[in-house]
């Protein structure tokens, strides 16, 4: 018995087209896009911050002291009377956005898996991009500051863009089948750190003319997209009369067990060579909700998301951590944060293609998560240098965004497509969707925490507060590991007795 290789007989590369690469960018692309909206606000909030607190009361303006006694008549219209009470209602924005966000995740997986996607996708980015444009730049172009506007806002816009992930994952799952499924979607997953690294050039670029700019290019950019979304998307390969990834997998000899099986060895699996009948993908149906919860792994992968997103979607406030905590201008918190994206996008490549070569994903992201709690521990005690700050939030990245890249796309898709659905390929969006929106739910509430315990405690029981949650990731996923591990040894073993 040999070890797998992923790309014998050009398995992983013969089968492109060219229409596998417009699908692969035009969905990256898409959700990076959706990113960049959301990275913008991240990015802003200092400023943002500074313009919703009366300027006599902001550390940062200093007014002559013969126009002081005017400076509350002239911030009459301004939300909060400190920095302190914006900053909160700022992490209470980011967690109505992820809850709305993640009720929608469960949503739009179900409409996504009954829908044309394309058109979803598109509706999606291009409300979501107005809703942006009326948040950030007509509320200040008018003055107009109300709190409940604002939350009212950014529910609505929590909702449109859950329309995203579940549909650019089915549309991959639809082109790209298991050969070198680790490494393509570890690849393809960086989509969401491009669009962070987007957003935080965007906004810097303009921040000195105003946060309202930053929130009118992304939406723009946003906007157009969905439009070329519309009508350059092909949803699936059917679409152009050619063969879909279920029945182009038939024909191939099965060279190694599916990734998720609930077979405890090799000799268990018996893989399926019969020939479907083309009318066995045309003519299925999308599964219900509660079928999508009871597939073998999706529950303790969903609650170990939920946990790892918490952690993840909180370095969200990595420029605002960076400005408060060291002192350092808000344009340049924002180009250090890349940092922690570049690190997610080598993680989730690497560790992906690392997991194609072993043909199980958990073990590899138990042992990631384990370097991410000294990942952790590390960068909270990183000192006051940018240098040293950048290479720590890299590794951060490397071992925390690379296994959130991994569940959210390749592992979603494993389960989506494991041998219990072959035949109702429209359960892709609907297990995304749960997946992701159970990581949403505890993103949802990561935010608010983070911003609570900063408040009350210090910077250090955050990183405190992630390394528990990250532990607790594991946890999760525990019962997983074990099996793969004990698989992998087995399968060690009689190599090794055949040799």
């Amino acid at each position: 018995m040999a070890w797998p290789n992923i790309f014998q007989r050009g398995t992983l590369l013969s089968q492109f087209s060219h229409h596998h690469v417009i699908v692969f960018l035009l969905t990256f692309f898409s959700y990076s896009l959706l990113h960049t909206s959301r990275k913008t606000f991240s990015n802003v909030k200092v400023s943002v911050s500074k313009q919703w607190t009366p300027t006599a009361f902001n550390k940062s303006t200093e007014l002559p002291a013969e126009l002081a006694s005017y400076s509350i008549i002239w911030s009459s219209n301004h939300l909060f009377p400190s920095a302190e009470e914006a900053t909160l209602f700022l992490g209470t924005l980011d967690t109505i956005f992820l809850f709305s966000y993640a009720v929608g995740l469960f949503i739009s997986g179900i409409v996504g898996d009954r829908l044309n996607l394309r058109w979803v996708l598109s509706f999606g980015m291009c409300s979501s991009a107005l809703v942006v444009f009326v948040f950030g730049t007509l509320t200040e172009w008018l003055h107009f500051y109300n709190k409940w506007f604002y939350c009212c806002l950014w529910i609505v816009n929590g909702l449109l863009q859950s329309t995203g992930w579940p549909c650019v994952v089915a549309v991959m799952g639809n082109w790209f089948g298991k050969a070198g499924r680790g490494v393509i979607f570890g690849l393809w997953s960086a989509c969401a750190s491009v669009g962070n690294i987007l957003g935080a050039c965007l906004a810097s670029s303009v921040l000195q003319y105003g946060y309202e700019y930053a929130f009118l290019v992304t939406a723009s950019v946003q906007f157009a997209g969905g439009i070329i979304i519309f009508f350059g998307l092909l949803v699936s390969p059917e679409e152009i009369g050619l063969p879909g990834i279920e029945v182009k997998e038939t024909f191939e000899e099965d060279s190694h067990r599916p990734l998720i099986n609930g077979a405890e060895n090799e000799d268990e699996y018996e893989p399926n060579y019969s020939i479907q009948e083309s009318s066995t993908v045309t003519q299925a149906k999308a599964i219900s909700f509660s079928q999508a919860c009871c597939f073998p792994g999706v529950i303790p992968y969903s609650l170990a998301y939920a946990c790892l997103k918490l952690v993840n979607y909180s370095f969200f406030w990595l420029p605002f951590y960076l400005s408060n905590n060291f002192g350092w201008k808000e344009a340049e918190a924002d180009k250090l944060s890349i940092w922690y994206d570049v690190g997610g996008i080598i993680g989730g490549t690497l560790q992906g293609f690392i997991s194609d070569m072993l043909q199980k994903r958990a073990p590899v992201l138990a042992l990631s998560l384990l370097l991410a709690v000294g990942s952790l521990v590390g960068y909270s005690r990183s000192p006051n240098n940018k240098s040293i700050n950048a290479l720590l939030m890299a590794v951060t990245g490397f071992f925390i965004g690379g296994p959130s890249n991994m569940i959210s796309s390749a592992i979603s898709v494993d389960l989506g497509r494991q041998e219990l659905v072959q035949g109702s390929s429209e359960a892709l969006a609907t297990v995304t969707g749960i997946v992701d929106g159970t990581g949403s739910i505890g993103a949802a509430v990561g935010q608010y925490l983070v911003s609570l315990i900063q408040d009350n405690l210090g910077w250090m029981w955050v990183f405190y507060f992630f390394i528990l949650m990250t532990s607790c990731t594991i946890v999760f996923i525990s019962p997983l590991i074990v099996r793969e591990i004990y698989y992998l040894v087995q399968r060690r073993q009689a190599y090794t007795l055949n040799e």
